[in-house]
Protein backbone atom coordinates (compact mmCIF):
# COMPACT_ATOMS: atom_id res chain seq x y z
CA UNK A 1 0.00 0.00 0.00
CA UNK A 2 3.56 2.41 0.21
CA UNK A 3 3.76 4.25 -2.88
CA UNK A 4 6.64 6.80 -3.68
CA UNK A 5 6.31 8.59 -6.63
CA UNK A 6 9.88 11.03 -7.65
CA UNK A 7 9.67 14.02 -9.77
CA UNK A 8 11.90 17.04 -10.47
CA UNK A 9 14.71 15.57 -12.59
CA UNK A 10 15.78 16.70 -15.95
CA UNK A 11 18.66 18.07 -18.05
CA UNK A 12 21.11 21.05 -15.86
CA UNK A 13 24.10 22.33 -16.88
CA UNK A 14 27.16 22.11 -14.13
CA UNK A 15 26.59 24.69 -11.85
CA UNK A 16 22.76 24.62 -11.93
CA UNK A 17 20.33 23.01 -9.66
CA UNK A 18 17.32 20.25 -9.21
CA UNK A 19 15.07 19.85 -6.38
CA UNK A 20 13.85 16.68 -6.45
CA UNK A 21 10.33 15.51 -4.74
CA UNK A 22 9.19 12.49 -3.51
CA UNK A 23 5.28 12.19 -2.88
CA UNK A 24 4.54 9.34 -0.12
CA UNK A 25 1.02 7.65 0.14
CA UNK A 26 -0.32 6.26 3.25
CA UNK A 27 0.58 8.07 6.85
CA UNK A 28 3.41 10.07 6.01
CA UNK A 29 4.85 10.84 10.00
CA UNK A 30 3.92 7.12 10.52
CA UNK A 31 7.20 6.69 8.16
CA UNK A 32 10.20 5.93 9.92
CA UNK A 33 12.76 7.76 7.68
CA UNK A 34 12.63 7.93 3.88
CA UNK A 35 16.11 8.29 1.94
CA UNK A 36 17.56 9.28 -1.56
CA UNK A 37 19.54 7.09 -3.60
CA UNK A 38 20.86 7.46 -6.98
CA UNK A 39 22.90 4.60 -9.10
CA UNK A 40 24.83 5.28 -12.45
CA UNK A 41 25.59 3.18 -14.85
CA UNK A 42 27.99 0.18 -14.22
CA UNK A 43 28.19 1.86 -10.33
CA UNK A 44 26.31 0.48 -7.53
CA UNK A 45 23.34 2.34 -5.94
CA UNK A 46 24.44 4.78 -3.25
CA UNK A 47 22.59 6.27 -0.69
CA UNK A 48 22.50 9.97 -0.66
CA UNK A 49 20.72 11.58 2.18
CA UNK A 50 18.50 10.30 4.76
CA UNK A 51 15.47 12.25 6.94
CA UNK A 52 13.86 10.86 9.99
CA UNK A 53 10.11 10.84 9.68
CA UNK A 54 9.73 11.45 13.22
CA UNK A 55 11.59 14.75 14.16
CA UNK A 56 12.57 16.12 10.21
CA UNK A 57 16.13 15.74 11.17
CA UNK A 58 18.35 15.26 8.24
CA UNK A 59 20.41 12.07 9.98
CA UNK A 60 23.16 11.36 6.78
CA UNK A 61 24.45 13.12 3.68
CA UNK A 62 26.71 11.10 1.39
CA UNK A 63 30.06 12.79 1.39
CA UNK A 64 29.94 13.53 -2.58
CA UNK A 65 26.66 15.71 -1.69
CA UNK A 66 27.71 16.91 1.92
CA UNK A 67 27.37 21.06 1.88
CA UNK A 68 25.54 21.74 -1.49
CA UNK A 69 22.52 19.15 -0.93
CA UNK A 70 19.88 19.94 1.85
CA UNK A 71 16.74 16.70 2.49
CA UNK A 72 13.51 18.02 4.03
CA UNK A 73 10.35 17.27 4.37
CA UNK A 74 6.88 18.89 3.82
CA UNK A 75 4.10 17.18 6.11
CA UNK A 76 0.84 18.92 4.40
CA UNK A 77 2.28 17.55 0.98
CA UNK A 78 3.46 14.62 2.34
CA UNK A 79 6.37 15.27 0.34
CA UNK A 80 10.34 14.60 1.06
CA UNK A 81 12.58 16.90 -1.27
CA UNK A 82 16.13 16.88 -2.07
CA UNK A 83 17.58 20.20 -2.96
CA UNK A 84 20.89 19.88 -5.01
CA UNK A 85 23.05 22.82 -5.87
CA UNK A 86 26.03 23.22 -7.60
CA UNK A 87 25.59 19.79 -9.56
CA UNK A 88 28.51 18.00 -11.17
CA UNK A 89 28.74 15.69 -14.11
CA UNK A 90 28.97 13.25 -11.53
CA UNK A 91 26.28 13.64 -10.00
CA UNK A 92 24.18 11.91 -13.37
CA UNK A 93 22.18 9.22 -12.00
CA UNK A 94 18.51 7.61 -11.51
CA UNK A 95 17.45 9.39 -8.00
CA UNK A 96 15.36 6.76 -6.40
CA UNK A 97 13.63 7.52 -2.69
CA UNK A 98 12.91 4.83 -0.54
CA UNK A 99 10.71 4.48 3.17
CA UNK A 100 11.87 2.48 5.84
CA UNK A 101 8.05 1.31 7.37
CA UNK A 102 8.82 -1.72 9.68
CA UNK A 103 9.27 -0.87 13.58
CA UNK A 104 12.55 -0.47 14.64
CA UNK A 105 14.16 0.49 11.39
CA UNK A 106 15.96 4.46 11.29
CA UNK A 107 18.22 6.70 9.27
CA UNK A 108 20.69 4.09 10.63
CA UNK A 109 19.20 0.89 8.52
CA UNK A 110 20.92 -0.76 5.95
CA UNK A 111 19.77 0.08 2.50
CA UNK A 112 17.87 -3.66 2.56
CA UNK A 113 16.37 -2.77 5.17
CA UNK A 114 14.37 -0.14 2.53
CA UNK A 115 11.07 -2.20 1.67
CA UNK A 116 9.70 0.29 -0.75
CA UNK A 117 10.97 2.38 -3.94
CA UNK A 118 10.22 4.82 -5.92
CA UNK A 119 10.93 4.15 -9.76
CA UNK A 120 13.09 7.17 -9.99
CA UNK A 121 14.22 10.17 -11.67
CA UNK A 122 16.59 10.65 -14.29
CA UNK A 123 19.08 13.48 -13.40
CA UNK A 124 21.58 14.24 -16.16
CA UNK A 125 24.36 17.38 -15.68
CA UNK A 126 26.24 18.10 -19.15
CA UNK A 127 26.89 21.24 -21.00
Amino acid sequence: QVQLVESGGGLVQPGGSLRLSCAASGFFLDYYAIGWFRQAPWKEREGVACISMSDGSAYYYADSVKGRSTISRDIAKNTVYLQMNSLKPEDTAVYSCAALVREGTSCRSKIYEYEYWGQGTQVTVSS
